[in-house]
């Protein structure tokens, strides 16, 4: 498989009022964020709101996204637990079902230390076949990954890719210069995509390119081919959508967002809340900026 790289949109997972995935709808999303030009989706990631699904739903939202697909652009499903064994499974399973990547994020209640979140990491790893990116996010996990876990984890033969999403650019900067070309570096919504491409990044998994699939691919191509000017006049367009997201909740966005766009995926799952008729007027201005 050719290296990683470009845009991937987080996809949310569109459900019915009675908890079950609406397959049709997701199959749909697909279509249209490849149509825009996306270079890859990845179903399960926070956006897709894994935390709050059943182990089934999981699966049924990484088989409908691998089969509306049909190989088009590469699938990084997203695997979640506390315990490694379980992890271990979800990863086993999606590669199975035809997932090119798998995405691995270690959820934690009790502390664990640098040696198990290695452990961890590696055992996904040695499990799979397709490549492992690991995901650091300090806002929701307990245990970060520190910079001398990152570069131990680098040296696995499948640990190809981290998304980080520290809002943290110099730390991406110490991440490229201790792993090298190990490990390739995907930037979060929560960075400016634009420096994160300028300082060796390869592109931005993010809930945000749900709503902005072709501006995002546009902001990525102009960085790619060194036109710097052109990229950042793209970035500030698309920022006052990064800071929509930045005061309301995730999840309640980017459906919004979508319901906004024609897509009926639903509204966030319970606690939490659907965006306010206030916050989704709000919305609805900042994406008619975007058109």
């Amino acid at each position: 498989m050719a290296r990683l790289h470009g845009v991937f949109p987080y996809l949310v997972s569109p459900l019915r009022d009675d908890g079950s995935v609406h397959t049709k709808v997701l199959s749909r999303l697909c279509d249209h964020l490849i149509d825009a030009g996306v270079h890859g989706l990845a179903p399960l990631g926070s956006t897709g709101e894994f935390a709050y699904l059943s182990h089934e739903a999981r699966a049924v939202v990484v088989e409908t996204t691998i089969a509306a697909v049909a190989g088009r652009v590469p699938v990084i499903a997203g695997v979640a637990s506390t315990a490694t064994v379980d992890a271990v499974s979800q990863a086993k399973r999606y590669e199975r079902m035809g997932a090119d990547a798998i995405l691995a994020v270690l959820e934690a209640y009790f502390p664990v230390s640098e040696a198990q979140i290695v452990a961890y990491f590696t055992e996904i790893a040695d499990a799979v076949g397709i490549p492992l990116v690991i995901y650091t996010n300090p806002s929701f996990q307990r245990a970060d990954l520190t910079l001398a876990v990152i570069e131990r984890l680098s040296e696995h033969p499948r640990i190809a890719y981290l998304k980080d999403a520290s809002t943290n650019t110099g730390r991406l900067l110490s991440i490229m210069q201790l792993c090298g070309d190990r490990l390739g570096v995907f930037a979060a919504s929560s960075h400016i995509p634009a420096s994160v491409m300028l300082i060796g990044g390869l592109g931005w998994m993010a809930g945000p390119a749900c709503l902005a699939p072709r501006q995002s691919v546009e902001l990525y191509e102009h960085c790619r081919a060194g036109r710097w000017q052109e990229a950042m006049t793209a970035q500030r367009r698309l920022w006052r959508l990064n800071e929509a997201f930045a005061r309301f909740n995730l999840a309640a966005c980017v459906k919004a967002g979508l319901a906004i766009q024609g897509f009926d995926v639903g509204a966030p799952v319970r606690p939490q809340s659907p965006l306010s008729s206030e916050q989704y007027r709000e919305l609805e201005l900042v994406l008619h900026g975007l058109s």
